[in-house]
């Protein structure tokens, strides 16, 4: 994976993937091109964990077992996909990835992101509510709509 150090702190990287697991990676250990997540903490406050253009459950996995928890999870979860790379498969998680990491990460609010807005989104808001009734964690997912604030805390 592209970035494979973790820094202890109120900001820090994390790895992710840009694309396919078992693609071709470049010189860097890139596919596609280079991208980061992040978990954000701080005292009293929740730890937060920002998917970025992530479509690896593997790099979710190395990240989650540095870190005591996650309280929340925002993921990209539009299935972005481009015809012309990877045969059209996800450059970012799906609806069904999305639930496996919020599940991976024991997250106990998931916010799905970047889903909508661009002609590559594949799957949008009902393919999310439906990963997460499927994968029995529809009281974790909070939708956000655009412009508007959701609470940071358990129905």
């Amino acid at each position: 994976m592209g970035i494979q150090k973790f820094s202890a702190g109120p900001l820090s990287a994390v790895p992710a993937v840009h694309g396919l697991q078992d693609g071709e990676r470049d010189g860097d250990g890139n596919i596609n091109c280079e991208v980061t997540g992040f978990v954000l903490s701080g005292e009293r406050l929740p730890t937060i964990y920002v998917s970025g253009d992530n479509a690896s459950l593997d790099a979710v996995a190395q990240f989650s077992r540095k870190f005591d928890g996650i309280d929340v999870a925002v993921l990209f979860a539009g299935a972005a996909r481009v015809s012309t790379k990877f045969s059209g498969r996800p450059l970012s998680l799906d609806s069904r990835g999305a639930a496996a990491a919020a599940a991976i990460l024991g997250a106990r609010i998931v916010v799905p992101a970047h889903y909508d807005g661009w002609a590559h989104f594949s799957e949008g808001r009902a393919d999310s509510e439906h990963a997460f009734f499927e994968a029995g964690l529809s009281q974790r997912l909070h939708i956000a709509e655009h412009g508007n604030w959701i609470p940071l805390a358990d129905r």
